[in-house]
């Protein structure tokens, strides 16, 4: 479905990205991981269109979208979540959903299917539906589903999450890989998975793309790239017994 080939992505003299290469196919959950610095939100900001890349292709269902802006990426059916949420604050929870909804794939919807799309998406990640749901008052993890609704109200074919753990509790952390588990299982949308925190990813992604320094140094099934040695040295350092949970919890 999506095709990143020889991407490259500079900002003056600074190569963020280089060179970086990947596919996902339909109905595929990708993790995109890497130490912080190692230019996985630049690789995602270009993919969803905040960014044009220097050189390289980012081929979408066959259509080049490298140098299309973020508007039209989503118009296309490549949704994303944002590592740091910020909702509609004087919005209620639906309302912030219902925009989404309206104007995610450039169609306008009429407005009580915008309702009805957005009331689905909600209930998909387990918040309230009602219209009177405030956004205050929702801690780390809601704020997280609530992207994720906002991102699925548009209904895309593939979503990109963007560190979908930050802030969040062990517990929180197993409940969100989970909710990315289910959302591909029930809607059928594929997933690249940008994350830093290995373990509950590992659980749930099928192949994964380790990015250190801009490139890409390992690629592969999840146990195979947690016993990398380059995977060990740049992102989990000595530290086998690291390795050793990521693998058992894997397998689990």
């Amino acid at each position: 479905m999506l095709e990143v080939s020889g991407l490259t992505k500079r900002f003056g003299g600074f190569a963020a990205v280089s060179n970086v290469s990947f596919r996902l196919a339909e109905g595929e959950i990708l993790g995109l991981i890497g130490p912080n610095g190692s230019g996985k939100s630049t690789t995602f900001n270009v993919v969803a269109g905040l960014y044009a890349p220097t050189s390289g292709s980012v081929r979408f269902l066959g259509e080049e979208i490298g140098a299309l802006p973020p508007a039209a990426v989503c118009h296309r059916g490549i949704a994303r979540t944002f590592q740091i949420p910020r909702p509609f604050r004087r919005l209620s929870l639906l309302e912030n959903v219902a925009l989404a909804a309206f104007y995610g794939r450039g169609e306008h919807p009429p407005r009580a299917k915008a309702w009805e799309m957005a009331k689905d998406a909600l209930a998909l990640v387990k918040l309230p539906t009602h219209p009177a749901a405030r956004v205050d008052g929702l801690g780390a993890a809601g704020l997280k589903k609530l992207e994720l609704a906002r991102a699925l109200a548009t209904q895309p074919k593939v979503l990109l999450a963007d560190e979908s753990l930050g802030g969040l509790d062990e517990q929180e952390m197993e409940q969100a890989a989970d909710m990315l588990a289910m959302i591909r299982r029930e809607r059928g949308v594929s997933v690249v998975w940008v994350e830093h925190i290995m373990g509950a990813l590992m659980r749930v992604v099928d192949r994964c793309i380790v990015l250190d320094h801009g490139e890409v140094i390992a690629a592969g099934k999840p146990q195979d790239v947690a016993r990398d040695p380059r995977v060990i040295e740049v992102y989990l350092g000595t530290d086998a017994s690291a390795v050793q949970a990521v693998t058992d919890a894997r397998v689990a």
